[in-house]
């Protein structure tokens, strides 16, 4: 029986972390092929996949091609199917897990984009960062999740359950998107090079006027962490300056620029607050991360007509202003 629905893991150099988490992936995959996308690999990642997972579809490529541009490639040679799930190298999955993600988006054409309830692989009865219940964005982009403020996650006990949520971005982690929507909005932008490319993506799918929802009745486990830890400054550079990005290809150019205006100066309170905790390496990438975007921005043209925070009651709060202010801790 031919699937229409391919599960594709980006792998580089990530042969421990297959080792410990292919095994759910080949195993409780119904429905779905499994493909590893492999951007250059010199651990021996190809031969051992070869060799133990011999069911498993390798597309092996030539260099490293970085996270979204190893995925666009990928999805641009997958073109047997209708779905595809971005999944990470550090997920473990569950029983059945892709039947809901894909029964949901088969009965609503207009979902473009999906993900399952992402769970902690070292905490299982905790939400993970990286996406928890489904994400949204605050009233001045910063991104927040049903499950996870800031760096503050919370414990499962079902508060998110039950019908499937519109949400304004889904988990990069184990994100399942409609192929032709993906292609149709450009895939990941490769500009990024990591962090919020899928949040990018997600707010792309819908000025297409398609859907991303969180459905939970299918559940994974995220290790998280992988590619740069909290409190690097590469890390701090890469998520103010995608951040700007974001804003600025995605809103209405004047209500873009009165946003970023605000944010600059949210950025800049922020990086006075690294400079008290004497965080130089955090202060210089802020600094970095402005000075980069007004280099940049040009680059993005044609600006939408319509913001679509506003089409979101969760875009009219500041988790800043809860968060720090009114000390709520929970969405």
């Amino acid at each position: 029986m031919v699937q229409d629905t391919a599960v594709v893991i980006l792998n580089w150099n990530g042969k421990r972390l297959m080792e410990e988490f292919l095994p759910s992936v080949a195993t409780l995959s119904q429905g779905a092929d499994v493909v590893v996308a492999d951007n250059g690999s010199t651990d021996g990642s190809v031969e051992w996949l070869n060799s133990n997972y011999p069911t498993v579809r390798v597309l092996a490529f030539d260099k490293n091609h970085g996270f979204a541009g190893g995925y666009n490639l990928a999805i641009e040679q997958l073109s047997e199917y209708k779905y595809i799930v971005l999944l990470n190298s550090d997920v473990e999955v569950t029983q059945n897990w892709v039947a809901p993600l894909r029964e949901f988006m088969i009965a609503n054409p207009d979902v473009a984009a999906c993900q399952p309830k992402l769970k902690s692989y070292s905490n299982k009865s905790m939400f993970e960062y990286a996406g928890a219940a489904g994400g949204y964005l605050d009233k001045y982009g910063y991104p927040f999740c049903r499950g996870r403020i800031f760096d503050t996650t919370e414990k499962d006990c079902g508060q998110y359950d039950g019908t499937p949520k519109d949400i304004f971005w889904a988990t990069g982690a184990a994100l399942m998107v409609e192929r032709e929507s993906y292609l149709e909005v450009g895939g990941l932008d490769a500009d990024f090079f990591a962090h919020m490319e899928e949040i990018d993506l997600c707010w792309r799918l819908q000025l297409l006027g398609k859907r991303v929802v969180a459905v939970t009745d299918s559940v994974v486990y995220h290790l998280g962490g992988g590619t740069l830890a909290a409190g690097n400054p590469r890390k701090t550079y890469l998520n103010f300056r995608n951040n700007l990005f974001m804003l600025y290809k995605n809103l209405p150019l004047k209500e873009g620029k009165k946003l970023i205006f605000k944010r600059k100066l949210l950025d800049g309170l922020a990086a006075i607050l690294f400079l008290v905790k004497l965080s130089f390496g955090e202060v210089k990438s802020v600094w970095l991360a402005h000075r980069h975007f007004e280099r940049d921005k040009h680059r993005y043209k044609n600006q939408p007509s319509i913001n679509m925070l506003k089409h979101f009651t969760e875009s009219n709060r500041s988790v800043v202003v809860d968060y720090y202010l009114k000390g709520k801790r929970i969405f």
